[in-house]
């Protein structure tokens, strides 16, 4: 961990426990969020995007669910290691999140700046007039019209695009180091998606806060980020800066997500939308070798046989996929 990365992620995997036995819904995943960086979680619903935030966020329930990591390293402090105790002192305070939806995310019957400045009394410690004056600030800062107005109201009382400021007022009215967004503009029309995305990357930009972006969205990857990594049935598959992505996706997932992408310049009339064959496996019954294989254009034997590690194919670009393996044994005449 350099001294330019907030957080490091080393070895995390999450299992839950049940009468059926046990299932890993993340294995092993590593990642690193620089500081001032928008990093993006990426992968088709199932993939792991949201049970990675949960569980950095030490919101997993117990005891059905277990996690555990080599070390996550929030700037400088293993909050792997720190314990219930130790992440409620730190959540909200050092690490925050905005949930996919606010409405079910909010207090229906408390007002919303009472829940928005509810942070400040538990890790600040200070009282009802100084918490509401924050609060204004902070509705203030995130872009909530006449912010006064709105400070008695309550959830249901405003629109989606208020209530999703809301949330990250919430999120910020600590001035958390990290923030970690989760589809953050599900439901909300384009006008509000562009609104709530700007308003993130200003954030950014003013306070200084680093984002994990988690969505299916790549356009949202695109405009918001600066690294991203793909997740694909508990793993992540391929970790690169957003512009290596784009110009040379290095994964069969990865390429496959990319030409799903609708373009407005190609005729459509009579054709299929492209899309990934077959359906993301059951997690309780993994196939032998590569969790992708059974949908790769590109498969191979090996790839039934063998569980494929990330490989590195560019300067801080990995892919986990036979094929880099393959290619790199046969340049330096070895058997992959």
């Amino acid at each position: 961990m350099t001294s330019d990365t907030l957080l490091s992620v080393r070895n995390l995997s999450t299992e839950f426990h049940g009468d059926r036995g046990h299932v890993r819904v993340l294995d092993d995943v590593s990642f690193d969020v620089g500081r001032g960086q928008i990093v993006g979680l990426v992968g088709e619903s199932g993939s792991g995007k949201s049970m990675t935030a949960l569980s950095l966020m030490g919101l997993v329930p117990s005891p059905s669910g277990r996690v555990s990591a080599s070390s996550i390293m929030l700037d400088g402090i293993d909050i792997s290691k720190i314990g219930p105790a130790g992440m409620r002192r730190i959540r909200g305070r050092d690490i925050a999140m905005v949930f996919q939806e606010p409405m079910t995310s909010l207090n229906p019957v408390r007002k919303v700046w009472e829940q928005v400045g509810e942070p400040l009394a538990i890790h600040k410690g200070i009282g009802r007039r100084a918490i509401r004056s924050r609060v204004l600030e902070t509705f203030e800062m995130v872009g909530i019209p006449e912010p006064g107005a709105r400070l008695d109201a309550y959830p249901h009382q405003l629109s989606g695009g208020l209530r999703q400021r809301v949330m990250i007022a919430m999120a910020l009215i600590c001035e958390p180091r990290l923030l970690i967004a989760d589809e953050p503009t599900t439901a909300l029309d384009v006008t509000t998606q562009a609104q709530i995305l700007r308003l993130m990357r200003d954030l950014r930009d003013r306070v200084g806060t680093s984002i994990i972006m988690i969505t299916h969205d790549l356009g949202i990857i695109a405009e918001m980020c600066d690294a991203v990594n793909v997740m694909y049935a508990g793993q992540m598959v391929e970790q690169a800066d957003v512009f290596a992505l784009f110009e040379r996706p290095s994964h069969p997932y990865t390429r496959g997500l990319l030409a799903s992408i609708p373009r407005a310049t190609e005729p459509r009339m009579g054709r299929r939308m492209p899309s990934i064959p077959g359906m993301v496996p059951n997690l309780e019954k993994l196939p032998p070798g590569c969790r992708f294989g059974s949908r790769c254009a590109d498969v191979m034997p090996v790839c039934h046989e063998r569980v494929p590690g990330l490989i590195g194919v560019g300067e801080g670009h990995q892919a986990r996929c036979w094929l880099h393996a393959v290619a790199d044994a046969c340049a330096q005449g070895k058997a992959p």
